[in-house]
């Protein structure tokens, strides 16, 4: 996968929005206002997801190409690089795990009042 393609894909999960709050060079992926997911425009190559805490451990124990997140929280945070043997399931697998993630954390009055939220599937 691509950048573009990460975009097109994270752009898909329902109500989802992006924006730069970060600056021009950051795209940013959220959830009822939650980040889920950022792209570094300056360095195409990578991107970041939250993980659950022990999944993030074991996923990079087992995958060179993902690394605790520069500059974000390390035990909830991973930094994917595209420049590996990583398929693009994997990679939509860990997209919608981020997504995930940050949903089930959502208010449940939140949560109530956009059902669309919860029909994402890892």
């Amino acid at each position: 996968m691509n950048i573009e393609e990460i975009r097109e894909y994270c752009l898909s999960l329902p109500l989802t929005t992006e924006d730069s709050a970060f600056g021009e060079e950051y795209l940013l992926f959220r959830v009822c206002d939650k980040i889920y997911a950022c792209i570094g425009l300056e360095r195409p190559d990578y991107f970041v997801v939250k993980c659950d805490a022990d999944y993030a451990i074991d996923l990079r124990d087992r995958h060179g190409e993902i690394v605790p997140a520069w500059h974000w929280n390390k035990r909830y945070w991973n930094q994917i690089s595209l420049r590996g043997s990583l398929d693009d399931e994997f990679i939509r697998s860990l997209i919608r795990h981020s997504y995930s993630e940050v949903v089930k954390k959502l208010t449940l009055a939140v949560r109530g009042s956009y059902p669309q939220i919860t029909e994402v599937r890892q």
